[in-house]
């Protein structure tokens, strides 16, 4: 059976999750308290870099999201999740890039914030706001009058991205003036594996409490 080592907040850890679900895979769901689970000699033999997710199918192991997903997709193509013509696989494999090499180092300063961090730097928070924009405008056009970004099914892009945009308003950075992405969050939010996966409020309040007692301990 497969096994999911994740954390409910790691928005990697998400995506491996909705994929999981998206496809109606049957696996067994393995919660890792990051206070020290990480670093035990059975995961550290499955991640030996002690990240998550981590992903055990039988006998074979594999860590790093984007890989995990890609080895989903083509392990189980039921419920595909890769559109097959040429155009609309490059904007999948684009959206999944920009999101990570760009929309989530972006967002780091700001999620710093909201877990009680302190205002990120002036010129680092100008910088971030001017890549959103950036960002924001080039999913607006590829989405054009597709449902998702893969043509009208969910795809390994709408998963990877759609994990992070839907984050931006309640980091203080507004998505409504790009009508096709917040429609497109709407959509996203709606399905089941979206709503399944969806960290409570109370899991924020716990991580944010962490993180502060963290900062204080270190001071």
């Amino acid at each position: 059976m497969l096994k999911l080592y994740h954390q409910p907040l790691s928005p990697n850890s998400r995506r491996v999750w909705i994929a999981l679900l998206e496809k109606e895979l049957t696996f067994e769901l393995i919660a890792l308290k990051l206070d020290g689970d990480q670093f035990t000699p059975e995961f550290m033999a499955i991640s030996p870099f002690h990240h998550i997710p981590a992903l055990v199918d039988d006998d074979f192991s594999i860590v790093e999201s984007q890989a995990i997903l890609d080895y989903l997709e083509a392990k189980y193509p039921e419920h595909a999740l890769q559109p097959k013509d040429p155009k609309s696989l490059g904007i999948v494999q684009m959206v999944r890039m920009v999101t990570i090499n760009e929309l989530s180092p972006a967002m780091s300063p700001f999620v710093g914030q909201m877990m009680g961090m302190g205002a990120p730097d002036p010129e680092k928070a100008e910088q971030s706001k001017q890549k959103f924009a950036i960002i924001l405008q080039l999913f607006d056009r590829l989405l054009g009058d597709n449902a998702f970004f893969g043509g009208e099914q969910v795809s390994l892009a709408d998963i990877t991205a759609g994990v992070s945009i839907p984050w931006l308003p309640k980091l203080g950075i507004p998505i409504d003036s790009y009508t096709r992405v917040q429609a497109w969050c709407d959509r996203l939010q709606s399905r089941p594996a979206w709503q399944a996966t969806q960290p409570t409020p109370e899991m924020l309040a716990q991580l944010k409490a962490m993180m502060q007692a963290r900062m204080a301990k270190a001071q």
